[in-house]
């Protein structure tokens, strides 16, 4: 029986694959409907023009639904983008890290401020788009914005407010109902929806003499090196043997076997480039749509394509890879469970050594995946940029796309193996994330 097969024999496994499906769906179906006032063919001459600047990132990492100027325009970064402010107060703020220990109560306030944020975001961009668009033409002249007034900015906020407020119930309803993580797996839907357009427009650069042919190998090629890299990088493991001293209770000995601890090469996976992307996304796209000599200076600034640009990106990766990795590995607890089950690591003592050594290793194996991250999301970009080719297949995308595609995939394995079945792939198994 084939992998895809006994994963649909499971009817709990079934339920869970279709109700994400049906979500995405949904997704897709509201990147289709406008926001009202807009005219459609101005907005999209514009794109059009603007395709390889930030709004063409922003563009795909809403699904297209920028383009369009949908009810989903804001995508989920608002929801992002307020997860990393909740996440960065916890580690200073007294009250949020009490109840970030509190347990399952704690993580649904939590969860409660992250919303109110994600709206107070909302609002916030949602006004300063709808403001921007009202002064912004198509390249032939046609204002995109029909009818500007107090009324259209109010409808556009309220719209634009309530679709990323949507976006982010069904991601959670994804991640508690469905397969994978529901946040991820909306930025992976959007990515590869507008994967063949992308192709499209490759061709389309092809034929009018913009992008030459010799040049498709190496595209071809880098992507393929790309997905490889990502692939052995993201199923690599660091493994530190435990071993259980033995315990004789009764007359039954228990522990004395060996075991291991998997630590993963990238423990904080494709969390770093979505938050640093998101963050250069919120202050560079409101100064864009603000017509003030300094702050459009700030925005061409740290605009695509320039080295302050690439040195921020490359910066907030590094960051982001050491704090999410800090907030979700406890080098103290993990020793101090190893310890209350009678584990050790051989030529390691037990409790402080133990941590001060998880600690190290953690630090180095961090280093290594955030020099990976770095180069997989930074140097394909850049070639693409001089090649002229959309931002669909630099490294940031491709990195989303494998890496969700990993971790769901992983998850799938592990209802399959729970089931007691042999596992979704014929050969080998899936290294799940910690």
């Amino acid at each position: 029986m084939s992998g895809i097969a006994r994963a649909a024999s499971i009817p709990e496994l079934r339920k869970r694959v279709i109700f994400t499906l049906l979500m995405l769906f949904v997704y897709r179906m509201g990147v289709q409907i406008p926001t009202p006032g807009i005219n459609g063919e101005a907005l999209a001459a514009f794109f059009e023009q603007n395709a390889s600047t930030l709004f063409g990132m922003f563009n795909m990492f809403s699904g297209g639904a920028l383009e369009n100027f949908s009810i989903f325009a804001l995508g989920i970064m608002p929801y992002i983008s307020a997860s990393i402010i909740i996440q960065l107060l916890t580690v200073v703020v007294p009250h949020l890290e009490a109840l970030s220990k509190e347990g399952e109560s704690g993580r649904r306030t939590i969860t409660k401020y992250t919303r109110y944020g994600t709206v107070l975001l909302s609002v916030v961009q949602g006004f300063f788009i709808a403001s921007g668009l009202e002064g912004m033409t198509s390249p032939n002249g046609v204002p995109i914005v029909i009818d500007p007034s107090l009324q259209f900015k109010l409808l556009t906020v309220l719209t634009l407010t309530s679709g990323t407020a949507f976006i982010m119930w069904l991601g959670e309803q994804m991640t508690e109902r469905g397969i994978g993580n529901g946040i991820s797996m909306i930025i992976f839907a959007g990515i590869v929806a507008r994967m063949p357009a992308a192709v499209a427009h490759t061709v389309e650069l092809m034929r009018s003499g913009e992008l030459s042919l010799l040049f498709l190998p190496v595209i071809i090629t880098m992507m393929a090196m790309v997905v490889g890299l990502i692939i052995f990088i993201e199923t690599s493991q660091r493994r530190i043997p435990i071993q259980y001293a033995k315990r004789v209770v009764g007359r039954r000995v228990y522990g004395g076997q060996s075991s291991h601890l998997p630590m993963k090469i990238n423990v904080s996976g494709v969390i770093p480039p979505i938050f640093a992307s998101s963050i250069m996304m919120f202050p560079a796209t409101i100064g864009s749509f603000i017509k003030i000599d300094w702050v459009q200076q700030v925005s061409a600034i740290l605009s695509p394509g320039t080295i302050f640009y690439y040195i921020l990106f490359l910066t907030l990766i590094v960051f982001f890879c050491f704090f999410y990795t800090a907030v979700t590995f406890k080098p103290d607890d993990v020793a101090e469970n190893l310890k209350k089950n009678g584990g050790f690591i051989p030529g390691i003592r037990p409790g402080k050594k133990t941590a001060e050594f998880l600690d190290k290793v953690l630090v180095r194996i961090t280093v290594v995946g955030a020099v990976y991250l770095g180069t997989v999301c930074i140097m394909p970009t850049l070639l693409i940029e001089k090649l002229n080719v959309p931002f669909y297949f630099g490294g940031t995308a491709l990195l989303i796309v494998v890496g969700v595609s990993i971790d769901t995939i992983a998850q799938i394995e592990s209802h399959v193996v729970m089931r007691n079945y042999d596992g979704f792939m014929k050969s080998g198994r899936i290294k799940g994330r910690r």
